[in-house]
């Protein structure tokens, strides 16, 4: 990322949390919060984000809103040479340390457990969202999630200037 672009934690925070309530899945939320540092529109954002949601496609597997921040940190601390080693390290690492900030946070990073859902042994979820209505918000703790991921990555970006 060599453009300077200006972090205000708090508003990248509400940013995500604005796409969430407003109808966008996790991972979309929380990238397209960051478009100005992934370089897209917003548009572009939530479609390459889309299948991330509800922990991949609603599996119930990796939150959406880490995958949300390994797109992000795709921008970041890019890899786009697939020979260059060093790249795809400091990617990973990013990746990582993102994963392992959001678990210190909130206990894990997968879906299905952050949402007190297991077990799900042999038990495919419906592919149907559920419907973003007021009931939803005050059962799910996802907008608070959307919320810990921006704020991740908003500390991380402003503590590297």
């Amino acid at each position: 990322m060599n453009r300077t672009i200006r972090i205000d934690v708090d508003e990248r925070v509400e940013r995500a949390r604005s796409y969430f309530t407003s109808g966008y899945n996790c991972a979309q939320a929380v990238a397209m919060a960051f478009d100005d540092v992934m370089g897209m529109d917003t548009t572009t954002i939530a479609r390459i984000a889309a299948p991330f949601g509800g922990g991949m496609g609603r599996m119930r597997e990796v939150c959406g809103t880490v995958s949300g921040m390994s797109l992000v940190a795709g921008s970041i601390s890019p890899s786009v040479d697939p020979k260059n080693m060093e790249e795809r390290k400091a990617n990973y690492a990013l990746v990582q340390h993102f994963a392992e900030q959001f678990r210190l946070e909130n206990g894990d990073i997968v879906c299905r457990r952050l949402l007190g859902l297991e077990p799900m042994a042999e038990r495919a979820e419906s592919a149907m969202p559920s419907e973003r209505t007021a009931e939803y918000y005050r059962k799910r703790p996802c907008a608070e999630y959307v919320a810990t991921a921006a704020r991740i990555v908003a500390e991380y970006l402003k503590s590297k200037g």
